[in-house]
Formats: C-alpha cells, sequence, structure tokens
C-alpha cells in the first residue's frame, strides 16, 4: 500500500514539473528562434504569461459545436500526454509505471492525444477547424511508419543481443547503451534510427515545417480557431508537451549515458545528477528536433509533408533497420 502511494505523489510530482519543463522549452525554443534570425525575441517566460493570460480568459463555445466533445477534448489530449511520462525512465531513476511494452503504449498513446485533438477540432463545428483536424490526421498516419520502423527495430535489437530487460521496455535501452552492442555498420543503422525519430518531433509538435494544422497565415489556427480560455491553454500545453514527450523517449533510447556514474557519483547524488543530466539532453534534443529545423525551413504543404514521412524519413530509418540488421545477424 505504501509503495502504491509513493507511486502516485511520484506521479503527480512529475507529471507537474513536465508541464512546467514542456512550458519553459517553448520560451527557450522562442528565444532560440529569434536569435537565429538575428531578432530580439520574446523573454523566456512569456510563454507562462501567455498561459496564465489564458486561464483567466472565458470558454467561449460555438453555438454548432458538440459542446461535450469540444469542452473534454483538450483535457483528454493533456492527462494523456502526462501519462506518457509514467512509461519513460527518467535519468537513473526507473519509469513510475514501467511494463514491458511501455515503447508500445507510449506511441499508442502519443497517437491518442494527437486524435483528441482533432476530435476537438471537428466537434467545433468550424469548416476551418474541420480542415485544421484533417491536416492533423494525415499527418499523424504520415510519421506513425517511421516511428514504428525505428521502435519495433530498436526492441528486436534489444531481443536478439540479449540486453537485460524486456525489448519494448524504455528502461532496458536506459540502463545500456545501445551504441555499445553493434559492430560499424550498426552503429551507422543506429545514427540513421536517430535522425528518423529527430525528423519525427516536428511532425508530433507541428512547427516549423510541419506546421500544417495550424497554419496561421493560411487557415487561421486551424483546429483551435474557436478554442479560447482554458481550453486553449490546454492544447497549447499538450502541444509542449508531445515534444517533450518525443525528445524524452528519443534520450533513452539513443543518449542513455549517465553523468553521475562518469564522475562516479553514489546514492543521491548520482539519481540528482542524472535527472539535471537527462532533461539537459531532453532540451538538446528538442532544440535539434524543433529549433533547428523551424528556423531553416519553411512551412510544407500537406502532400509534401506526407510524402517527406511516408517516402524520405521511412526510408532512412528502414535503411537504418536494414543496416543494423545485417550487422547483427552476419
Amino acid at each position: 500500500m505504501m509503495s502504491f502511494i509513493l507511486k502516485i505523489i511520484a506521479g503527480a510530482a512529475l507529471m507537474l514539473l513536465t508541464g512546467v519543463l514542456a512550458i519553459l522549452f517553448e520560451g527557450v525554443d522562442r528565444v532560440l528562434h529569434a536569435k537565429m534570425q538575428r531578432r530580439w525575441g520574446p523573454p523566456l517566460l512569456q510563454p507562462f504569461y501567455d498561459i496564465l493570460k489564458l486561464l483567466g480568459k472565458e470558454n467561449i463555445v460555438p453555438r454548432r459545436a458538440n459542446k461535450w466533445l469540444f469542452n473534454t477534448a483538450p483535457w483528454f489530449s493533456v492527462a494523456i500526454m502526462l501519462l506518457v511520462f509514467m512509461y519513460i525512465p527518467v535519468g537513473s531513476l526507473p519509469a513510475i509505471s514501467g511494463t514491458g511494452g511501455g515503447m508500445i503504449l507510449i506511441i499508442y498513446l502519443l497517437g491518442l492525444s494527437g486524435v483528441c485533438m482533432a476530435l476537438g477540432g471537428f466537434a467545433s463545428g468550424n469548416p476551418i477547424a474541420n480542415v485544421g483536424a484533417q491536416r492533423e490526421m494525415i499527418l499523424m498516419m504520415s510519421y506513425e511508419l517511421p516511428l514504428a520502423v525505428v521502435i519495433s527495430t530498436m526492441a528486436w535489437l534489444a531481443y536478439r543481443v540479449g540486453m537485460p530487460g524486456q525489448p519494448f521496455s524504455l528502461e532496458t535501452f536506459s540502463s545500456m547503451s545501445v551504441w555499445g552492442v553493434v559492430g560499424k555498420p550498426g552503429v551507422l543503422g543506429i545514427l540513421l534510427l536517430f535522425i528518423s525519430l529527430v525528423l519525427v518531433v516536428p511532425g508530433e509538435t507541428g512547427k516549423g515545417p510541419m506546421d500544417i494544422p495550424e497554419a496561421k497565415t493560411e487557415i487561421l489556427e486551424g483546429l483551435s480557431i474557436e478554442y479560447s480560455g482554458v481550453n486553449l491553454a490546454l492544447l497549447h500545453l499538450s502541444v509542449s508537451l508531445r515534444g517533450l514527450a518525443m525528445s524524452a523517449v528519443i534520450v533513452a533510447l539513443f543518449l542513455p549515458w549517465s553523468l553521475g556514474g562518469w564522475l562516479n557519483l553514489k546514492g543521491s547524488l548520482l539519481f540528482g545528477m542524472d535527472f539535471i543530466w537527462f532533461w539537459i539532453k531532453v532540451f538538446g534534443v528538442g532544440i535539434l528536433g524543433v529549433t533547428l529545423i523551424r528556423t531553416a525551413f519553411g512551412r510544407f504543404k500537406i502532400w509534401q509533408a506526407s510524402h517527406f514521412y511516408w517516402v524520405k524519413v521511412a526510408g532512412i530509418s528502414i535503411a537504418g533497420m536494414i543496416l543494423l540488421s545485417l550487422d547483427v545477424l552476419l
């Protein structure tokens, strides 16, 4: 019973922390994006100000909307994204709700969060929101292929080389680096899988070249056009959490190195150092997968984004899978 209570407390604390970190990364992303474009940019804490302002405003529901679905979709989307972090090990700390099929569940939850956002757009009754929701669904179906290829390949590698733990558990990869269990072709294959997963991050967050469901200059915020107040704040938080969750998954899979272990720390110092180091790595991956890409590239059309994920990113992930398979089998 005490163990269950401690898990609830730890889960609540982690959810609160990830919410704050997701909003903080939005500020870091805006500041760095502005600096890369030689602009002054907003203050670091501007996303917090935006969220607080929205929390104080009224929720306006369109007359033609399905009120129940319109109001509950943002809440479900945020709740699902917060649940994702329960299955991700943080540094040297195991996942709070770690299971043998954690990676499969994470893929499902990421997709379910996107579906909730799309349902909110469909429920608004606005034709512009309808277009944005359709784009969200198409984009989600596009990047699911390379995401599934990467996850299944990494699980197969863990099973094939005998890594301790369950193949579909992120704790298996966070406790042992995959870079040291393969040869040179395998290292190249893992690098391609890493690149594929980083390229999925813009699709999950809908930023930069994948800013298609919102497309402010084209469909006026898309699926969120009718949202306001607390509901709009929750939608923004859900998008931020999706980017943070994807970056955390990438770190757990490909960048598990312990700074505390390298410094020969023990006990609580080890856990504390690795906890901080983990989030530093997550922010680094987020800057690579979101800030740099959205600064360097303009927005794609929806068919270009679909082609990009189905052909190019999926091709990179399949090439990585083939190289990794040849290295392990031969």
